[in-house]
């Protein structure tokens, strides 16, 4: 098959992508080639090269594009849930979402393979988990503020807890094929920072 014509570049560039962002979470980024999306789509590799002249640049879509779904979540999330925890209970649903798909989240597996990955794709993984930090501080700053989340110390170190216990959960999940043990650990992280016991209305 030769390169797509101009006609069909967004969607061959969309089921790149597609199939790339399904690759990585199942096998990592070091884990599949180009050659694994070719023949999975059904196009030669010159396609591919057509739209994404090297890995580091496909890897970098990738990121964009799973950081920018991320980020729209984070925005519908603010927009539904009105309480603080309610928001926090809705993030930790996004985790969980991913591993009933028997996936992994795109940029936690790229963050476990970080010093192999291309130096362009450095920052951006770092970006992504910077967002996240930054919306649940605001998060957890408004929930204390408001009496329905308790956490000591800072909003920031409190984030970088909730983000790690999270990626590290959906790994050891994925290693026992067990999602309910992911869950298990997000509910007691929901406990420990449940304040509505404490709220005087």
């Amino acid at each position: 098959m030769t390169v797509a014509k101009a006609t069909d570049q967004p969607d061959t560039r969309a089921a790149i992508l597609d199939s790339a962002e399904r690759l990585v979470q199942a096998r990592g980024f070091n884990g599949f080639s180009y050659a694994n999306v070719a023949a999975e789509l059904g196009i030669t590799k010159a396609a591919l090269h057509y739209h994404f002249p090297g890995k580091a640049e496909l890897g970098d879509a990738l990121i964009s594009r799973y950081a920018a779904r991320f980020a729209e979540a984070l925005a519908l999330i603010d927009a539904a849930r009105p309480s603080a925890f309610d928001r926090l209970a809705a993030y930790t649903e996004l985790y969980s979402g991913v591993l009933e798909a028997q996936r992994m989240c795109l940029c936690g597996i790229l963050a476990a393979e970080y010093e192999t990955l291309p130096p362009a794709m450095h920052q951006a993984v770092v970006s992504f988990f910077d967002m996240n930090q930054a919306w649940l501080a605001r998060l957890l700053e408004d929930g204390r503020a408001r009496g329905t989340i308790r956490f000591t110390g800072g909003a920031k170190h409190a984030a970088q807890q909730i983000v790690g216990t999270l990626e590290g959960a959906m790994l050891v999940a994925r290693l026992y094929a067990d999602t309910a043990r992911f869950q298990a650990v997000a509910d007691r992280l929901l406990n420990e920072f449940d304040g509505r016991s404490r709220c005087t209305g």
